[in-house]
């Protein structure tokens, strides 16, 4: 029987803001606000979800992963489809359980080879990986070169951001409260990044976030210097400083042809709160 390989991947890759044609299934967190609960995008996009929390400063939003009959689902489905492998992309492993739980559920359907793909990253990379092995498994590439372009596409690229309130990061357990209440007091925003093995690591704290936002665009430079690089733009409704971050790349480059910028999903925005910014880059394969 010849192998059809499949792709899935989790909400956090955002990928219902990239235009595509691929059968990509979207494994989708819950969104909590107060008592009310949405799935991710289905029923709560990402200009409604900010509208709401913007609006009523007293919502906390939380995050609920995946059920795990509802991956071993996608995965029966796919099966159904004709797919004998399945590539399950996740958000990195140190930021949610949702690895392990596309794993276990892995297990619940032996008629697949479902190899569960940790993108250490979120957003625009993890996109970047799901889409790079869609495109792959149509040009009929194997498992295991579309595992090495992934892992590739891990090793190669780096996010920078800042948020403008350290409040959902506390709320959220990315930053304990005594460290948000120091922030708070101080007006410290933390300069952050996701690290090669995939956490986040806060790198500087800056007095103002016009600040934190500068020190990302110049550490940006600075790492990309002399590099080909694809950047990105990730914001949490922050279409001003998106704007200001790519005027200052261009201004930077003249030759600059493109910058990929896109909303953060619900999932993702619920930790980093209103307002945060993200810059990042990718360096394709010779």
């Amino acid at each position: 029987m010849e192998k059809s390989i499949g792709v899935v991947t989790d909400t956090n890759a955002c990928l219902d803001y990239f235009d595509h044609d691929h059968d990509i299934p979207i494994l989708r967190s819950m969104i909590h606000l107060g008592e009310e609960e949405y799935l991710d995008h289905v029923d709560l996009t990402a200009d409604e979800f900010y509208r709401r929390i913007e609006a009523d400063k007293s919502i906390f939003p939380k995050t609920s992963q995946p059920a795990t009959a509802a991956m071993v689902d996608t995965y029966r489905s796919m099966a159904s489809k004709g797919y004998t492998d399945l590539i399950v992309i996740t958000i990195s492993s140190h930021m949610s359980g949702i690895h392990g739980a596309a794993q276990v559920a892995a297990e619940q359907v032996p008629s697949l080879n479902v190899v569960v793909f940790d993108s250490k990253s979120v957003a625009f990379p993890q996109a970047k990986m799901a889409l790079t092995a869609a495109e792959m498994a149509k040009k009929g590439k194997s498992v295991d070169a579309i595992v090495k372009a992934l892992t590739h596409i891990r090793d190669h690229n780096h996010i920078y951001f800042a948020v403008d309130t350290l409040a959902y990061l506390v709320k959220n357990g990315r930053l304990s409260n005594a460290q948000g209440f120091m922030g708070s007091m101080l007006k410290i925003k933390p300069l952050l990044h996701i690290s090669q093995e995939g956490k986040v690591e806060n790198i500087e704290k800056i007095r103002t976030f016009k600040k934190a936002v500068n020190r990302v665009i110049d550490m940006y430079l600075e790492e990309t210097k002399g590099k080909k690089v694809e950047p990105f733009i990730c914001h949490a409704n922050n279409p001003e400083i998106r704007d200001y971050i790519e005027a200052k790349l261009r201004e930077a480059d003249p030759n600059l042809t493109s910058v990929f910028s896109m909303p953060l999903t619900p999932a993702v925005g619920a930790h980093a709160g209103p307002g945060a910014i993200g810059l990042g880059y990718y360096v394709p394969s010779a």
